[in-house]
């Protein structure tokens, strides 16, 4: 029988698979992280305040970024080329989801609507995040090799998510309620639609490393599209709802270090 668990266990158990997740988890991660970090640069001045705590974002996905790759030379392992179908950030990043790498490449400051879009984006992002980590901190907690990571990763996705709502019900207190609206909807259906195609990519890949009959690579792919189905009828609405997190000022302090992997 088919079940999360059994799926995530091939993966990580097989040394290709395992590169192939781990690489395209960092590739993801460390894009995030400099994509953060040059937000912060260039955070408008009467949004300075909230430039530090956009640093930490930086940084917990640059730590991300560095665990990953961390989890593979431990077991030998080096990373392997990204497939650009799997790669979640560019693809986002194509559909017009976000701040453009040209604008961030730019040196000139951001714009108050600017980081109302950079939140939005990232509140939607972070619920898939800190959904896909909790998935895992739940089976693979205790797990000898990925345990710690997956824990950490888990904790800061967490935070991060906690962040975007509590950042974002200030900005639309202030007056920005309708556009963070707008551009949540937009958002978390154009993030559906990538995680569908980039989900449905990374089976393909897996089902080819790791020999998969085609009958259980049919079922997995009817798997995502089911999904999918659920998530653009109802299901989207999850990442677009605001509300105060239990976690306050989540990313007010600094960005723990990454554990060793021996």
């Amino acid at each position: 029988m088919l079940s999360a668990k059994s799926l995530f266990q091939e993966i990580i158990d097989h040394d290709a698979s395992f590169a192939l997740f781990c690489s395209i988890a960092a590739g993801g991660e460390s894009q995030g992280g400099w994509e953060n970090a040059r937000i912060a640069e260039l955070v408008p001045q009467s949004e300075r305040d909230l430039a530090p705590r956009i640093a930490r974002h930086g940084a917990d996905e640059d730590k991300h970024g560095r665990i990953f790759n961390a989890l593979m030379r431990k077991r030998g392992l080096d990373p392997v080329p990204v497939p650009p179908e799997t790669d979640y950030t560019m693809l986002l990043e194509r559909r017009g989801i976000g701040l453009a790498h040209d604008r961030l490449i730019a040196k000139k400051p951001l714009s108050v609507p600017d980081i109302v879009t950079y939140l939005s984006h990232s509140r939607v992002t972070e619920q898939r995040a800190a959904e896909q980590m909790e998935l895992l901190r739940r089976h693979f907690t205790d797990h000898p090799d990925i345990g710690r990571a997956v824990k950490m990763i888990s904790n800061d996705e967490d935070n991060h998510l906690a962040y975007c709502h509590e950042e974002l019900l200030r900005f639309a207190r202030a007056g920005h309620g309708r556009v963070i609206q707008r551009t949540l909807r937009a958002c978390a259906l154009a993030e559906i639609r990538v995680y569908r195609d980039v989900s449905l990519a990374v089976m393909d890949h897996m089902g080819r490393i790791l020999g998969w009959p085609k009958a259980k690579s049919a079922v997995l792919a009817a798997g995502i599209h089911a999904v999918y189905a659920w998530e653009r009828v109802a299901g989207w609405r999850r990442m677009v709802s605001l509300e105060m997190p239990e976690r306050r000022d989540a990313l007010g302090g600094p960005a723990t270090t990454a554990p060793e992997f021996a």
